[in-house]
């Protein structure tokens, strides 16, 4: 980060839309303050065009102000049951999003987070803030123009890289619970600390985060699984307590039972090391270093402090293939098992897990399309490809995981990959060459068209046709007869072989003379 006087401040506002702001706050004639995250963001020297106005007095009129002084370019927004306004223009190539409030104090009753909102002062205004590194702000009048005003040193914590609340941490979390997940957040996206009382009020008011929507949880998850290290978060969350109420299914993995002198692995932190290695392309493009969870999540590399990559863009590869991550083991709680011969075992702990992941979308108000379909085929294939690569690499093997995998079958095997945390470097060598045999396999079946070869040349119409059959099970029969034929590579996907394969079928089910 970077430490600026007030004059230098002045200097990194001196920009157009700012001077527009202070004309329109002038012309209406109350003071305004640039708050927030725009502040933050200047010390840590990340560039923003969301900017947020707080004004003593009426936000909305300042916001109508700088429409009409901006034009018709500008598009205006008026929320006036919260005494806000937005104003949206492009000016010089750059779109900016300018979010106006009155400065305003806020009361909390104890089961809802509506708060009971008065006018108030810029000191009341920042008292509501959520923490000390978001509650800085510049002034925007003509004569003062630059000042900070920063009565919680939230630059001083900033510059420490502490996570801290201005005011009493259980009372700004039972005010807000939802603040609870930012904290966890804001530290997963800076690598910042929390600081001890504020993380003490997080384990005490911990169970208040179940009057927040799954919607709200959902947002904030979704930002913590897009941090460069989602990993540090779901460990803040485990450990606070909150995991176990939004998340129990992953909490529960958190657990080594021990028998007979033989303990499995922690599932939990094996999870967070396969999230973090499906996140390390991306952090290596981000230039971020390595989070190591081998010693129980100790933080390997404190230098990365100040690297300050909020998140990656959120895609459907990237955010949901990180949920396949997270998610790919949460069926081992339910099938765990001792077995005096071999140890414990989590059969079929994929097809449980993959049965949980509907529940847990519909929870938590993730989508329920094609997103959690993706997540559920993930958490279902995870462990193909691993029992293909333990064994001699057939082609057989390969045509039915890319049949079965379809179009994701590249995600597949890099969630696969990802889960190959064997501290035994020689068996892990092992798996990793072979996993390089299966993509050559499916790269090879690729540059053949695999679907023109997975799907045989006659299909469910004809074979009723065929037969005078409506659709019916012996109808299913002989589909399958022939894609296994097909998959297992005993005919080619060629009309005449396939024709007299039906047939022989046929006749053998008495279909045909």
């Amino acid at each position: 980060m970077k430490l600026y006087s007030d004059d230098e401040l002045a200097e990194l506002l001196d920009q157009e839309i700012f001077h527009q702001i202070t004309e329109a706050a002038e012309r209406v004639g109350v003071e305004c303050y640039v708050v927030g995250g725009y502040v933050r963001d200047i010390f840590l020297e990340r560039p923003s065009n969301d900017i947020d106005v707080v004004v003593v007095g009426s936000g909305i009129s300042v916001a109508e102000e700088l429409k009409r002084m901006v034009g018709r370019r500008a598009h205006l927004s008026v929320f006036r049951n919260f005494g806000t306004a937005q104003v949206k223009f492009r000016q010089k190539g750059v779109e900016y999003e300018v979010e106006f409030v009155g400065a305003r104090k806020e009361s909390y009753s104890h089961d809802s987070r509506k708060p009971v909102v008065e006018d108030g002062t810029l000191e009341d205004d920042q008292n509501r803030r959520d923490f000390t590194i978001n509650a800085m702000a510049i002034c925007l009048n003509r004569d003062r123009f630059g000042e900070l005003v920063d009565p919680f040193n939230g630059l001083a914590d900033l510059e420490d890289g502490i996570i801290a609340t201005p005011l009493d941490p259980e009372v700004t979390f039972s005010d807000d619970p939802l603040r609870m997940m930012r904290c966890i957040r804001f530290a997963t996206q800076l690598n910042f600390q929390i600081e001890d009382e504020t993380f003490e009020a997080l384990e005490r008011m911990a169970d208040r985060i179940k009057i927040v929507s799954g919607e709200r949880i959902k947002d904030e998850l979704n930002k913590i699984i897009m941090a460069p290290h989602p990993s540090i978060g779901f460990e803040l969350l485990q450990r606070s307590g909150l995991l176990q109420i939004i998340l129990p299914e992953l909490s529960a993995l958190d657990i080594v039972e021990q028998k007979n002198g033989r303990a499995h692995k922690n599932n939990f932190y094996h999870t967070l090391e396969v999230l973090e290695n499906v996140c390390k392309m991306s952090n290596e493009q981000l230039g971020m270093k390595n989070y190591d969870y081998s010693q129980g999540g100790k933080d390997s590399d404190s230098a990365s402090k100040g690297n300050h990559n909020y998140s990656l863009p959120i895609t459907h590869s990237s955010l949901y293939l990180r949920w396949a991550a997270l998610l790919h083991d949460v069926g081992k709680t339910r099938s765990k098992r001792w077995d005096p011969a071999v140890g414990w075992t989590f059969h079929n702990h994929n097809m449980i897990g993959a049965k949980m992941v509907p529940q847990i979308f519909r929870r938590l108000s993730l989508p329920m399309d094609m997103k959690m379909k993706y997540v559920q085929k993930l958490v279902d294939l995870h462990m193909r490809p691993i029992a293909i690569a333990d064994d001699i690499v057939t082609d057989s093997a390969v045509r039915r995981l890319v049949n079965d995998a379809g179009d994701d079958i590249d995600d597949l095997m890099t969630l696969c990959e990802a889960d190959i945390t064997s501290k035994n470097e020689v068996r892990k060598k092992i798996f990793l060459e072979n996993f390089r045999m299966v993509r050559e396999k499916i790269a090879d079946l690729k540059e053949k068209d695999y679907k023109r070869l997975l799907q045989p040349v006659i299909d469910g119409n004809e074979i009723m046709e065929l037969f005078h059959l409506k659709p019916s099970r012996e109808v299913g029969v002989l589909k399958q007869y022939l894609k296994d034929a097909v998959l297992d590579n005993r005919v080619e996907n060629e009309r005449e072989p396939l024709m007299a394969l039906l047939m022989e079928k046929a006749r053998e089910m008495k279909l045909t003379e």
